[in-house]
C-alpha cells in the first residue's frame, strides 16, 4: 500500500528537502470573520450585559517550525507557498461594556463540536469565554459552514492528506456495529457520530466483515466468523428494498440481516486521510490571537483586544483528553516561542486524545481497539517497563521551553472504572504513589459517576423523583443500565475549585493540597470485590464487581509506523493484536460500599444509599454487552428506611433510622457535612446554604 513505512519515510525526506529554504513566518490568524453578535440579558449573567459573538477564523501554519513539525503527516497537506491553512469556528462570551471585563480568559475545547455551556457565575465576574473549534473529522461533517452562527456546533476545516504527487493516501480503518437487529442496513457509528471515513471502493472482497459473539473487557473474542463478500454489500436497504439493496459508501446491507446478539465489524481500505493534528495548532493559534492580537491582516479588530490578561484552557471528558494531548506535544507554546495560556483545566479527563496519527477516531469512548492510553498518562517522567517505554512525562516539552500552565484535573469514580485512570496515578507497574508536582492539583470526588449526578437529596430514594427509564450506556449503541443512575454530584465541589483555579492564576493564591486515592495510604487497591471491601447486597449479584469486571487499559500493536510515546505515526495494524493487559486499581470502600480518598462532599458525608462509579449493563433490546460494565455510567443502591427493612432484605448497611433517627436528625448531618466542605475550601457558603435548604425541603425520613 501507498502508506508502508518506507514509502512514508521517503515522503518525509522529500519533504524537508523541499521546505528547507522555505519561507518561515510565524502561524497566524490571518482573517476574522464576524457572523453574528447575539446579546445575553443582564439577568441571564448576574447583572452584567454580555454578548456572545460567533465566526470564522482563518489560519495559516509554518510545517518547518520546530513547534509544528510534530504534527502527523504535515508534510502532505501544505500549499504552493509552504502554507498549511484551516478554518475554525468560534464564538465569544464577553462584558458589553469592556470595563466589566475581569481580565480571565476561559477557552473552551468543544467536545465533539459542542460549546460548553456558560457558567453564570463568570458571566458575574465579567471572565471572558471562548470557545474554538479542533476536531476535523467532524464526524462525518467535514465542512465548516459558510455562517458560523452562536448556536451551531464548532468544526475545523483542514486539509486530507495527499502524496506528493497529488494521488491518495491509502490504509484500513476499523469500524463497528453492535446491538442492531432485522433487514434494515446499519450506519457505522463512533461513540454516537458516524464514521468519518469512506471506504475508497464500494467492492466487498476488498473488505473484510466478521461477526463476534462476544468479547470480554480484557479484549478476548468469542465466536468471531467472516462473513463471505458475496453476503454483504455497501448499501442502503431494508425490508421493501432487500439486499443488495442501493449503493451507499456509510452503511452495510447484509444478506440475512442483522443479529442483536452479535457484534460486526468491518475492516475496510479508505483514502480520507485527514492530518487530524493541525488541530492542535489551530485550538493554539486562535487562543493566541484572541488573547494577543489587534486586528487581523485585514485591519479587523479582535472584539476582546486589550482585554486579557491571565488565560485558562478548559475541557470536559474528551476535551480535556485534548488538553492532555496538546500540552504533551508541546502547544502551550506557540511559533514565536510565547506561553499561550497560564492555566489548563482537564475536567474528568486521565488520558490523551486519540488525534495526532493517521486513521484516528478521536470520536472513540475506549471501546476495544480504540487508542488513547497509549504512553505516559502522568505529568512528571517516569519509566514504563511494562510497556517498554523510555522515562517520560506529559511536562516534558513544557519544562524544556519553560512554558508549562498551572493545572487543575478532578476526577469521579467513573474515571477509574471505566476510563481506564489509575495508571496516571500509579505507573503501568502499579508499584508506588507517582508525584505531583507543584505545578498541578489534582482533585478526586469519590463514587461518583462521570461528570456527576443530578444532585438533591430525593434522587436517593426510593421511587422517588427518580427517572422511569434507566440510565442510557455511553458509547456505540451500548444499551442500558440495571441500577437507578448516581446522584452524587460536581457541581458544589467544581463550583469551589473554579475559585481557587481564578485565584492561583489572577492573583498567585494556592488551592487546597490535592487529594485522591493512594497506595502509600492503602486507600487504593486491587480492582475486584475481595480487595476494595465492596459488600454483599442482595440487590447486586454477589460477586460483583469481578476481577475483570473494570474497563483495564490494554497494551495494542499498532504496528511500527506508530509511537506510542507521542501517540502519534501511522497505523498499520487494523485491527492491533492485543500485546498485554495492565493491573487495574480502584478506591477502597468503607462498610455501604462508598469510596475512601475523595474531597468532602456533602451527599458521601452524609449518606442516603450506595453510591458507585460503575452500572451493570442490561439486556433486553441490546445484550450484546449484557453483565458487563455500563460504559462510564455510575449506579446507586438505596439504603432501607428502617431497620425491618434492612433485615427482611439481608442488608448489611444500616437503615436510614439507625443512622439518622429523623428527617431533623439527617439534616443535621448535611449542616455538619457542609461545615467540614467549607473547612477543607471543596464548598462555597452560597451553595452550603441552599443544600442546607434542600435537605429540608426533602421527603428523607418523612
Amino acid at each position: 500500500m501507498k502508506n508502508s513505512i518506507t514509502h512514508h519515510a521517503s515522503r518525509q525526506l522529500c519533504f524537508l528537502l523541499l521546505t528547507a529554504c522555505a519561507f518561515s513566518a510565524h502561524a497566524r490568524i490571518t482573517k476574522i470573520v464576524i457572523d453574528e453578535v447575539k446579546p445575553f440579558a443582564a439577568a441571564e449573567s448576574g447583572g452584567v450585559a454580555t454578548e456572545q459573538i460567533a465566526g470564522r477564523a482563518f489560519g495559516e501554519i509554518d510545517p518547518t517550525s520546530r513547534v509544528n513539525r510534530i504534527i502527523n503527516d504535515i508534510q502532505f497537506i501544505n500549499d504552493k507557498d509552504g502554507k498549511v491553512r484551516y478554518v475554525a469556528t468560534f464564538v465569544i462570551t464577553k462584558p458589553v461594556d469592556s470595563k466589566q471585563s475581569s481580565g480571565l480568559l476561559w477557552h473552551e475545547v468543544p467536545n465533539r463540536g459542542l460549546k460548553r455551556p456558560n457558567v453564570i457565575a463568570e458571566r458575574a465576574n465579567g471572565d471572558i469565554d471562548l470557545t474554538s473549534a479542533w476536531q476535523g473529522d467532524n464526524s462525518g461533517a467535514t465542512a465548516v459552514r459558510a455562517y458560523a452562527g452562536v448556536d451551531q456546533p464548532h468544526w475545523l476545516q483542514l486539509p486530507i492528506a495527499k502524496q506528493l504527487d497529488g494521488s491518495p493516501i491509502t490504509g484500513n480503518v476499523l469500524a463497528r456495529i453492535v446491538n442492531k437487529s432485522g433487514p434494515a442496513s446499519q450506519p457505522l457509528i463512533i461513540q454516537s457520530n458516524p464514521v468519518p471515513y469512506k471506504p475508497n471502493t464500494l467492492d466487498t472482497q476488498k473488505s473484510k466483515l466478521v461477526s463476534r459473539v462476544g468479547e470480554s473487557t480484557r479484549g478476548e473474542v468469542i465466536g468471531e466468523t467472516e462473513i463471505a463478500s458475496a453476503d454483504w454489500a455497501w448499501a442502503k436497504c431494508d425490508a421493501n428494498n432487500p439486499f443488495p439493496g442501493t449503493s451507499d459508501a456509510t452503511q452495510i446491507c447484509l444478506k440475512n440481516g442483522f443479529d442483536a446478539s452479535k457484534l460486526y465489524q468491518v475492516v475496510f481500505p479508505s483514502d480520507d486521510a485527514y492530518a487530524l493534528g493541525v488541530g492542535f495548532a489551530a485550538w493554539r493559534d486562535v487562543g493566541t490571537f484572541f488573547k494577543t492580537a489587534k486586528t487581523d491582516d485585514a485591519g479587523t479588530p479582535n472584539p476582546i483586544a486589550n482585554l486579557v490578561s491571565h488565560s485558562i484552557g478548559r475541557g470536559v471528558s474528551q476535551s480535556g483528553n485534548f488538553l492532555r494531548g496538546w500540552l504533551h506535544l508541546g502547544f502551550n507554546q506557540n511559533e514565536a516561542g510565547k506561553q499561550v495560556h497560564d492555566g489548563l483545566w482537564p475536567i474528568i479527563a486521565g488520558r490523551r486524545i486519540a488525534l495526532n496519527f493517521r486513521w484516528a477516531q478521536p470520536d472513540g469512548v475506549l471501546e476495544l481497539y480504540q487508542a488513547g492510553s497509549e504512553g505516559p498518562q502522568w505529568w512528571l517522567p517516569h519509566p514504563d517497563p511494562v510497556r517498554g517505554i523510555r522515562s517520560i512525562g506529559l511536562l516534558d516539552r513544557c519544562q524544556a521551553t519553560r512554558t508549562c500552565p498551572k493545572i487543575m484535573e478532578h476526577f469521579g469514580s467513573a474515571e477509574v472504572w471505566a476510563l481506564k485512570l489509575t495508571p496516571e496515578w500509579i505507573g503501568t507497574d502499579a508499584k508506588k504513589d507517582l508525584p505531583l508536582p507543584s505545578n498541578v492539583r489534582r482533585y478526586y470526588i469519590a463514587s461518583s459517576a462521570h461528570g456527576g449526578g443530578a444532585g438533591g437529596f430525593n434522587t436517593s430514594l426510593p421511587g422517588v423523583a427518580l427517572p422511569a427509564q434507566p440510565p442510557t450506556c455511553p458509547g456505540n449503541n451500548y444499551g442500558s443500565a440495571i441500577y437507578p443512575a448516581n446522584p452524587v454530584p460536581h457541581t458544589e465541589t467544581v463550583n469551589a475549585l473554579r475559585v481557587h483555579f481564578r485565584n492561583w492564576v489572577m492573583r498567585n493564591v494556592a488551592p487546597p493540597p490535592s487529594q485522591w486515592p493512594k497506595l502509600s495510604n492503602k486507600t487504593l487497591v486491587p480492582a475486584n470485590k475481595t480487595a476494595i471491601g465492596f459488600p454483599t447486597l442482595k440487590q447486586l449479584r454477589s460477586t460483583a464487581p469481578e476481577i475483570d469486571f473494570i474497563m483495564p487499559v490494554i497494551d495494542y500493536d499498532w504496528g511500527e509506523g506508530f509511537n506510542a510515546a507521542d501517540g502519534s505515526g501511522v497505523i498499520s495494524r487494523t485491527p492491533p493484536s492485543i500485546k498485554q493487559v495492565l493491573p487495574m486499581y480502584a478506591p477502597k470502600v468503607d462498610g455501604d460500599g462508598n469510596e475512601y480518598g475523595g474531597v468532602p462532599v456533602v451527599l458521601l458525608d452524609a449518606p442516603l444509599g450506595t453510591y458507585m462509579g460503575w452500572n451493570i449493563t442490561a439486556g433486553g433490546a441490546r445484550p450484546f454487552h449484557q453483565g458487563q460494565i455500563c460504559n462510564y455510567v455510575g449506579g446507586m443502591i438505596p439504603f432501607a428506611k428502617t431497620a425491618q427493612e434492612r433485615q427482611s432484605n439481608s442488608d448489611p448497611r444500616p437503615s436510614l433510622e439507625e443512622r439518622y433517627v429523623n428527617h431533623e436528625g439527617y439534616v443535621e448531618a448535611v449542616k455538619k457535612a457542609t461545615t467540614r466542605a467549607i473547612r477543607a475550601g471543596f464548598l462555597l457558603k452560597d451553595d452550603a446554604n441552599r443544600l442546607i435548604n434542600e435537605a429540608q425541603e426533602s421527603k428523607v425520613l418523612k
